[in-house]
């Protein structure tokens, strides 16, 4: 049974909001944080629920709504996302309180609204959709899991069209305490030159993508969720190359019959060193994409590099700005994602074109 993606829609540190051909509109930064670019939510939200919403909820509803119109319709059977963070914002805005006001008379609402499930919820109210409503909470394999779930139920007949993605959002709470654990560079760094940098550390990021998935495919759809797969904390990369090998031979293909290879190398020299295993021991002719030196680091990244595989999958073609090695075939019909979360949470991701 085939899984279409049906339609697509992505709020990221890239102008990605407002269509387009893929990075045409390219963000160039000189920092260590992206931020999201917002489009003008008052086109999804009503202006006095924009004000209540916290950072990440107006990214979730935006980016949930985008897929939709993509896909041409406006209602869906389920709604699953996932999230490592959730609402931060809000969950820094409630413990400030708790210890300035010596845990009396706090208000309930920012607590209320910091659950990881919030951004599914709101999505539901707004939509008016009473179906199957879930988030998964897995740090980097949040997304992966909603992917996973929405795939099962769909091959199960219990929904025919579900609304999947990830999102998570950079405060500056967040960022303060994952810097203390050296997981950011130190100094500032050009976006177009993460990738050759020769330091610890990357950048951080933030962003939602989501995708509207079905077993009937919808006119503009251009792709299929062929494979998904996870690692968790492999012992050696031997062990990685493996398991994309079985990986492959589980969906009838080889290293060879990918068209582009598409790697979550974020700039960090010890992250990065297992891509240039695997690259190098299946892929030495294919092509290779990258996208966290456009979006930045953080758990549910691999969102926005599915939301970029499938654009690519579209235009038939990758961006200068996204290429990192060799050129890709005139003809792009397979494209494998790969990717790691601070070297434990490993996932594959396998599109082909429909």
């Amino acid at each position: 049974m085939n899984i279409y993606i049906n339609g697509t829609g992505c709020i990221s540190p890239q102008d990605t909001a407002q269509g387009g051909p893929l990075l045409d509109n390219l963000q160039e930064y000189d920092q260590v944080r992206l931020a999201a670019i917002d489009p003008d939510y008052k086109q999804w939200i009503d202006v006095k629920q924009i004000r209540r919403m916290s950072h990440v909820v107006k990214m979730g509803v935006g980016a949930a709504n985008l897929s939709l119109q993509a896909a041409g319709i406006n209602a869906v059977d389920a709604i699953i996302t996932g999230t490592a963070y959730g609402c931060l914002d809000d969950t820094g805005v409630f413990l400030a309180k708790m210890v300035k006001q010596q845990e009396e008379m706090l208000t309930p609402t920012a607590f209320i609204q910091s659950t990881h499930n919030t951004v599914a919820g709101q999505i539901a109210l707004l939509m008016g959709c009473q179906g199957y409503n879930n988030t998964f909470v897995h740090r980097g394999f949040s997304f992966e899991q909603a992917l996973l779930d929405a795939t099962m139920i769909l091959k199960e007949g219990s929904a025919r069209q579900i609304l999947a993605g990830g999102l998570d959002e950079l405060t500056q709470y967040s960022y303060d305490i994952l810097h203390r654990f050296g997981i950011y560079k130190k100094e500032p760094v050009k976006t177009m030159e993460l990738l050759n940098s020769p330091v610890r550390g990357t950048i951080a990021g933030e962003g939602a993508a989501f995708f509207t998935l079905g077993t009937e495919k919808i006119p503009g759809a251009v792709a299929t969720l062929t494979g998904l797969s996870t690692l968790y904390k492999p012992l050696w990369e031997g062990e990685v190359i493996g398991h994309i090998m079985k990986f492959l031979e589980d969906h009838q293909c080889t290293p060879a019959d990918i068209d582009l290879l598409i790697t979550g190398r974020n700039g960090d020299i010890d992250q990065d060193e297992i891509y240039e295993e695997v690259a190098g021991a299946l892929f030495p002719d294919q092509a290779e994409a990258c996208f966290k030196h456009l979006c930045g680091e953080y758990p549910t990244a691999m969102a926005f590099g599915m939301w970029m595989a499938n654009s690519i999958l579209s235009e038939q073609q990758v961006p200068e700005a996204a290429a990192f090695f060799g050129r890709a075939p005139e003809k792009i019909n397979r494209i494998l994602l790969y990717n790691h979360h601070q070297g434990t949470h490993h996932s594959l991701i396998l599109i082909s074109a429909c």
